[in-house]
């Protein structure tokens, strides 16, 4: 928004947060966001997401490792000190300041000229589709409007990186669509360095540039939301993102064998032996060949439906179109087979272990 500060990259190298005994809740962790990147924090509670945003704040210093933010050290700087702005789950407005005024705080803390707080506070809630709201008690808006102020609050301070910490976990089902998407509209069109957190994968998948998936303070996987969920590295990678079957099964280098049932599959760099199948239920269809399965369970969903099947190799659940699931019902014999793309290897049935980020 109008002139202020670059977007600027954020590197963590080797970045360790202890907190008395026990394991750390940040163990030794690398990433590189680039300018103007939206990055998503993504794992279940406790896995370190947020200690990892907060020290990137400034709100948490490292115990071990640096930060730096654009080509400035600022490991051990101050959060005021760091153009770096968050929002907040809670949002954190203040009730009995109006909007215009809760807005400008940063602001006026920072002394800036009542002219320029004017200009710039009109500006940030006109991003946020809020310019006709600034005298209005914060109270008397909606959850959804809420959260804008606390956008428009952080992004008045033009930033050097944005940071966003479960920002809609506060919303309904329908708001949190509609929020997100504005949120990533305007990050987009503002070309900023945002780095968000959020124990959703589907909000983490629909809003990124990139995903860091975390698991007890380690990195499990950084990738592309495709990337993460057509290849993922680890079986717990591949379970957390989206809905996924695994089962186990052999791999001669050209097929992958299910209960002794062959499927063509190309996939480089994995060794011939065993491995864990990992199948997306959308990639599942019934047909006249393929793997031997009894339904077990159908689900109409509205959009599509969800069929539970037994196989010999393990349970499964196929997600079909309405027409392809016509005509099955409970109980029936049938087989599965896998349409190209539906399917990626892990080597030996196990979590294959993943390199640190150097």
């Amino acid at each position: 928004m109008g002139e202020g500060n670059a977007p600027a990259a954020v590197v963590l190298r080797r970045v360790l947060k202890s907190f008395g005994t026990g394991a750390p809740a940040v163990d030794t962790i690398n990433l590189d966001i680039a300018p103007g990147e939206l990055v998503t924090l993504l794992g279940p509670s406790g896995c370190g997401k947020t200690t990892t945003l907060r020290m990137i704040a400034g709100l948490e210093e490292p115990t071990a490792g640096s930060i730096t933010i654009g080509d400035e050290d600022v490991t051990h700087l101050p959060a005021e000190k760091r153009d770096v702005t968050m929002v907040f789950q809670s949002y954190a407005l203040f009730p009995h300041m109006n909007v215009f005024e809760n807005v400008a705080y940063g602001l006026k803390v920072a002394r800036r000229p009542r002219p320029e707080i004017a200009a710039r506070v009109a500006e940030a809630l006109d991003l946020v589709g809020l310019g006709a709201y600034a005298d209005r008690s914060v109270d008397a808006l909606s959850g959804g409007q809420q959260q804008r102020v606390a956008l428009a609050r952080a992004l008045v301070m033009k930033p050097r990186v944005i940071l966003f910490d479960e920002p809609l976990s506060n919303l309904d089902a329908k708001l949190r669509l509609r929020v997100r998407a504005e949120i990533r509209a305007l990050q987009r069109r503002l070309g900023l360095t945002a780095v968000y957190v959020t124990h959703d994968q589907e909000e983490a998948l629909a809003i990124s540039d990139r995903v860091v998936v975390m698991k007890s303070g380690r990195i499990e996987q950084i990738g592309t939301p495709r990337d993460l969920y057509t290849r993922p590295a680890t079986r717990f990678v591949a379970d957390f993102i989206g809905s996924a079957n695994i089962l186990p099964g052999t791999w001669d280098g050209a097929q992958v064998f299910l209960d002794g049932i062959g499927f063509a599959h190309a996939q480089e760099d994995l060794a011939p032996g065993p491995v864990s199948v990992v199948l997306r239920p959308e990639s599942l269809r019934p047909g006249p060949s393929g793997l031997p399965a009894t339904v077990a369970a159908i689900s109409f969903l509205g959009a599509s439906t969800q069929v539970d099947l037994e196989t010999a190799a393990g349970p499964v659940t196929a997600l079909l179109p309405d027409a392809a699931a016509a005509g099955l019902e409970t109980g029936q014999q049938t087989r599965l087979d896998i349409a190209g793309g539906g399917m990626h290897l892990l080597a030996g049935g196990e979590d294959a272990p993943q390199a640190a980020p150097t």
